[in-house]
């Protein structure tokens, strides 16, 4: 195959458990870079939780490399340009803050560059992710927030607090024309504009690009990598993904603890 574009998924494949790059997969992939594969990180992060990956494999800051961020509602260059970028509404926004509310949960949504709740007692896990992706985090009521572009939204609980809640459908479905909502953790339910993933976002890359999806190798482990292996010629599975993953990947590499990501990539070297 002429793999002209590798998509890698971040947490969960291509760090390992304690989130850093293993010294097999960054040699693999600057040999990728060597032989002018572009590899694009694809992540529900935004281009600052990015940037210190992208310079141990030596793709920061740079105009003909690229990154898909927030599960694929900004598609940008490494240096920061903005290729493209579809966000939530304002309306979207507050009627997931009432579901939040009505269902008990921690509840944050995010701009391009900061991170906004609505709850004075901040979730755990939106201290986490502030912490993950380098962003500040601001306590807003949704009225302050009317102005304010927002990118995506997230519930964000433990999984046993979480899990009950979502599975509530009659709060969620009325939203599903507009809004297409997955897990990508199991700490995290987030909500984006329809039709936006990380797969879509790869589609807009690729007509830049001018290569197809016959060009296009895919990595991933969770729902939100579905879309992407679904779009790629070649779709890898990690060990460690979920079966869903597993059952539509074109094949299955070693976990994200043993080099699977490099030992993909070295199949189409």
């Amino acid at each position: 195959m002429d793999i002209k574009l590798i998509a890698i998924d971040i947490d969960g494949t291509l760090v390992d458990s304690q989130g850093k790059l293993t010294k097999k997969v960054i040699q693999t992939i600057k040999q990728a870079k060597e032989k002018g594969i572009k590899v694009v990180l694809c992540t529900g992060r935004p281009l600052p939780g990015v940037k210190p990956l992208l310079q141990q494999l030596g793709l920061d800051d740079q105009d003909d490399q690229y990154v898909v961020c927030f599960g694929g509602a900004v598609v940008e260059t490494t240096s920061g340009k903005t290729l493209f970028q579809k966000g939530i509404t304002y309306d979207d926004f507050v009627d997931l803050e009432a579901i939040a509310r009505k269902l008990q949960l921690h509840f944050h949504a995010i701009s391009t560059d900061r991170i906004y709740t609505c709850n004075k007692d901040l979730g755990y896990y939106t201290l986490y992710e502030a912490n993950l992706v380098s962003m500040g985090i601001s306590y807003r009521t949704p009225d302050e927030l009317r102005d304010v572009p927002l990118v995506k939204a997230m519930f964000v609980e433990d999984a046993e607090i979480l899990d009950p809640a979502i599975a509530k459908r009659e709060y969620f479905a009325p939203l599903s024309e507009r809004l297409d909502l997955m897990k990508t953790a199991s700490f995290y339910y987030e909500a984006y504009a329809k039709g936006v993933n990380k797969g879509s976002a790869l589609v807009k890359l690729c007509e830049i690009l001018g290569i197809t999806s016959k060009n296009v190798m895919a990595i991933g482990d969770e729902e939100n990598d579905l879309s992407m292996l679904e779009f790629a010629k070649l779709g890898v599975a990690m060990e460690n993904g979920i079966s869903a993953v597993k059952e539509i990947a074109d094949q299955i590499t070693a976990d994200n603890d043993h080099d699977g990501v490099a030992l993909a990539i070295a199949e189409v070297l």
